[in-house]
């Protein structure tokens, strides 16, 4: 792994991997030249290379050392290549656009393939550019299947918050931002647990860009203010506490190229409650694992009533359901073996086209 970190950077150093830190970039594209000389120096010592990310100079350097080598390389986008860009950003789509004509399609058409985590984000990507030809790869993304016992009695979460046993939890773990669809969610559940006051929403996750106030004005506005926790960002075994606590995840996002929390809830067994802008929604649409909306108010408030319908029964088929889909797609070690496969695929065309 080569990163534009500083050699010295206390992260670098990742049990049972070498990271090579070669210093930062100059300015918002990261120009680094040493990139270059470094890539020159080392590339002939590894069989393929993974570019992540795109529109910064990492992705230019490797596609200028690499197309004059033998050593086929693969670009992971992890989502900058969604649409929702565009219509959100169109000042910057219009620099995204020229900068994909002069080096970005070249790098992506002239590359092994690209790497999506899901179908959804495969099938996003060609909306974005002209022109889009390049050799696509769905390798799927995860994590790795927690230790915490969801059994335990002695949950840290509930031992921090104990007012909180005993009542129906719906959790919230992310930013605090407009992309994320906070402001509908608290719109949404504000409606919809009227006639449920055991239900309360945990709002967990850092407030970057001042949201938090005008979210609380909103609650307080609907006279649920009381039903609503702002732990901040969770961590560690509070975080897994708070999943296996909690009867329903919920993230109604404007836009999520996959969603790593949701892979954790399921994870822990958890169900889901998203938008269908959350990539991963088709997956757990077909497994039953969650309810699936629109990104709008009436859409998440109509998804809450179904949930709320349930029976207790039907709830905990839920959560048989969210571990199985958790285990046959999101598991890190499913993920891990797609992209190995890969790899081997594209290092061994290239090895036979190399030798004819």
């Amino acid at each position: 792994m080569v990163t534009l970190d500083p050699p010295d950077s206390p992260w670098l150093k990742i049990p049972g991997l070498t990271v090579y830190g070669i210093g930062r970039g100059t300015g918002t594209y990261a120009f680094a030249p040493q990139l270059i000389t470094w890539l020159k120096a080392n590339v002939h010592r590894y069989d393929v290379v993974i570019v992540n990310g795109l529109w910064q100079f990492h992705l230019a350097a490797a596609w200028w050392v690499l197309r004059k080598s033998n050593i086929p390389y693969l670009v992971y986008p992890h989502g900058m290549l969604d649409p929702w860009f565009k219509e959100e950003y169109p000042l910057k789509h219009i620099k995204k656009t020229l900068y994909w004509w002069l080096v970005q399609h070249a790098a992506l058409s002239r590359s092994a393939g690209v790497l999506f985590t899901c179908e959804e984000e495969r099938r996003l990507a060609s909306k974005s550019f002209w022109p889009y030809d390049v050799k696509e790869y769905v390798v799927n993304y995860g994590t790795s299947m927690p230790t915490y016992d969801i059994d335990t009695p002695d949950n840290a979460f509930l031992e921090q918050y104990p007012y909180l046993r005993g009542t129906r939890i719906w959790l919230y773990l992310g930013r605090i931002h407009e992309k994320k669809g906070c402001d509908l969610l608290i719109e949404a559940f504000s409606k919809a647990v009227a006639n449920y006051p055991d239900v309360h929403l945990v709002m967990a996750g850092p407030d970057h860009t001042g949201l938090k106030p005008k979210l609380e004005k909103v609650a307080a506005e609907h006279g649920v203010a009381q039903r609503i926790l702002w732990p901040g960002m969770l961590q560690g075994e509070t975080k897994w506490a708070a999943f296996a606590a909690s009867e329903l995840f919920v993230l109604p996002s404007h836009q999520e190229n996959f969603g790593i929390a949701v892979a954790e809830a399921l994870a822990i067994g958890t169900p889901v409650l998203i938008s269908n802008k959350v990539n991963i929604w088709r997956e757990i649409e077909d497994d039953q694992a969650g309810i699936i909306t629109r990104n709008t108010i009436d859409s998440v408030y109509d998804g809450m009533l179904k949930w709320l319908a349930l029976t207790h029964q039907q709830r905990l088929q839920y959560r048989q359901r969210a571990r199985t889909c958790f285990s046959n797609r999101f598991n890190i070690d499913g993920a891990s073996a797609r992209m190995l496969s890969v790899a081997r695929e594209v290092s061994g065309a290239n090895t036979a086209s190399s030798t004819a």
